[in-house]
């Protein structure tokens, strides 16, 4: 009788294991990152989180309890629970990226605790670039800084479409409701100039536990969810198996005559075996044979699962090359722009040869241009000849081999790569595809004109500053006549139509007549001649003032550097407000 009801039991456990396993496997996985300046609380967040949530283990918690390392005056230091190396403990801040796991009854969670200091950065970066969500802390105490503006950007940049506000450290404020609503206001502020789409405050303490995993009592002016809850409900962005095909070719399998297989990691989209697909660079039509497992064909392959194909025609594919969806295929060429987030100490240079990683297809390339370098403090753009580490700019670039690419706002997987220097092969950049760089606008010599009522008017003014990008502008630089000879270089390297007058040129010609042609064609005019009298400087200056010169200024009026470099950086902050904004028909 005992073995009888034994038995039952055991077929009664049977159903219920199967639908625990069940709902174990359909529950969806939200990547998220933390992000925010250094000391906002990110490691005790994320500490707090996993300790509430029940997701710590007992010897782990024993291990965080005898640690020597403590700071929280507490009896537990949360940030060791991701704060795992040596130097991150004695130092009391995160250097290397964690990642951890855990999982509630709604959902399945992988954490990526990134650091905060300015020096690691692009750790932040990497970190952040797989993420569905970023959790940006405040310092209540101390609001927003330039490395919480630098980490929203980045965010922005990576596509990162939910953000969370966390002001952090509400018990330091006694639990204010006015200083929370005006960081959250600054905060909005941010999101909304960076075009981040979905941005929720909450107000936490992550030493205290309030709003974390159980809401507080401490603030009942807050009615929105907890921390927790929100990660729990919120979006995921789609499925990359519903996209477009995108198999870069790593490797081609050939263990004999009878057998010749592609190898790769599916970017994204979803292959069956008989899908036409269209082979790149060679633009050849092929029809996929089978999809080849370990033992057995396979049905299907979806992103970001790694794949084996065959094919029924005999067509040229080796690493590097990439077969996709021929109605909807990625762009192709050697030309692109792209947001860089700069990763080393030596500086980014135009000219400068790197070698560029996108996906599995490697090429020599090199920087043409650097539309523009943000400023961290303001977020406005600023002309720049040169990055330096951490900087963010728009950067075109021209490589040696085209390259199969989309925005990365289409796809995360084959719209960035990463720029390696290739003396040191260390990891130099890390860039997101905005485009492919195509000529100015202006129409093709053999359209038809008459198609265009716009081919029948003359080419006015404001269609060269269109096309050249700035209005024109005159710099007096008579007191740096060494600097002028630099400035017109790194300008005409910017794609500046510059011009820089030095000698005879301001006495002999008319100043009517010479800034009048300079206007019209929108060059940016450098006077740099030496003898030139203050009556004469005067007379310039009047002239421009009453023209169409977006801006005039004087470098004996600013303090600028003695240093040629440091003064130059300088002046092309000063250029900024000549810059018009391009549109985006110029991008493809």
């Amino acid at each position: 009788m005992a073995f009888a009801t034994q038995m039952t039991s055991s077929h009664e456990l049977a159903p219920s294991l199967e639908r625990l396993v069940a709902h174990h496997l359909q529950k969806d996985l939200l990547r998220f990152t933390t992000a925010g300046s250094v000391d906002d609380g990110k490691s005790t967040l994320i500490g707090r989180l996993l300790h509430d949530s029940k997701a710590i283990y007992e010897d782990q918690l024993a291990s965080v309890r005898s640690s020597r390392f403590n700071r929280s005056g507490g009896p537990i230091d949360f940030a060791l629970l991701t704060d795992g190396l040596r130097a991150e403990r004695e130092q009391g801040i995160t250097i290397d990226v964690a990642y951890r796991y855990f999982e509630t009854p709604a959902r399945k969670f992988i954490i990526a605790d990134t650091p905060g200091h300015e020096q690691y950065t692009r750790n932040m970066a990497t970190g952040a670039s797989t993420a569905d969500l970023a959790v940006i802390l405040v310092d209540a105490t101390r609001g927003l800084q330039a490395q919480t503006r630098r980490h929203a950007y980045i965010a922005s940049l990576l596509g990162i479409a939910n953000v969370v506000a966390a002001i952090n450290k509400m018990d330091l404020v006694d639990y204010a409701e006015d200083i929370f609503s005006r960081l959250q206001e600054e905060f909005l502020a941010v999101s909304r100039q960076l075009g981040i789409e979905h941005v929720v405050s909450i107000p936490i303490s992550a030493l205290a536990g309030d709003n974390v995993v159980n809401r507080t009592e401490r603030m009942p002016w807050y009615e929105g969810p907890t921390l927790l809850r929100h990660l729990e409900t919120v979006a995921v962005r789609g499925d990359p198996g519903h996209q477009a095909v995108r198999f870069p070719v790593q490797y081609v399998l050939r263990p004999d005559a009878t057998f010749r297989g592609f190898a790769g990691q599916l970017a994204s989209g979803t292959i069956r075996a008989g899908d036409v697909l269209l082979a790149l660079p060679s633009n050849q039509r092929t029809r996929v044979r089978a999809l080849v497992g370990y033992e057995s064909e396979c049905g299907q392959a979806f992103a970001p699962m790694p794949a084996t194909l065959t094919l029924e025609e005999e067509i040229d594919l080796s690493r590097g090359d990439m077969l996709v969806s021929p109605d909807s295929p990625p762009h192709v060429s050697s030309r692109i722009e792209a947001m860089v987030v700069w990763l080393d100490a030596k500086p980014l240079t135009l000219g400068q040869n790197y070698l560029i990683k996108h996906n599995v297809r490697s090429s020599r390339a090199k920087a043409t241009k650097i539309g523009f370098r943000v400023n961290m403090q303001t977020l406005e753009r600023e002309l720049a000849v040169e990055l330096r580490m951490n900087d963010i700019a728009a950067v075109e670039f021209e490589a040696a081999s085209p390259l199969f690419f989309d925005p990365y706002t289409h796809n995360r997987a084959t719209g960035s790569f990463i720029l390696i220097d290739p003396l040191s092969n260390a990891t130099v950049g890390a860039a997101m595809i905005q485009g492919g760089v195509t000529a100015r606008p202006g129409g093709s010599i053999a359209s038809d004109p008459t198609a265009d009522a716009a081919w029948s008017k003359p080419v006015a003014a404001e269609d060269r500053y269109e096309r050249h990008g700035h209005l024109p502008a005159l710099i007096f630089a008579d007191t740096r006549p060494e600097l002028s000879v630099y400035l017109e270089r790194a300008l005409f390297a910017q794609g500046f139509q510059v011009l820089n007058l030095s000698g005879a040129e301001t006495t002999t010609h008319d100043p009517q007549t010479l800034l009048s042609l300079a206007s019209s064609l929108g060059l940016v005019v450098i006077l740099s001649a030496s003898s030139m009298d203050s009556g004469r400087k005067v007379q310039w200056r009047r002239i421009a003032a009453d023209g169409d010169f977006g801006l005039v200024f004087d470098l004996a009026a600013h303090n600028l550097p003695a240093d040629d470099q440091e003064a130059l950086a300088a002046v092309l902050t000063l250029l900024a407000p000549v810059l018009l904004q391009p549109k985006r028909d110029q991008i493809d």
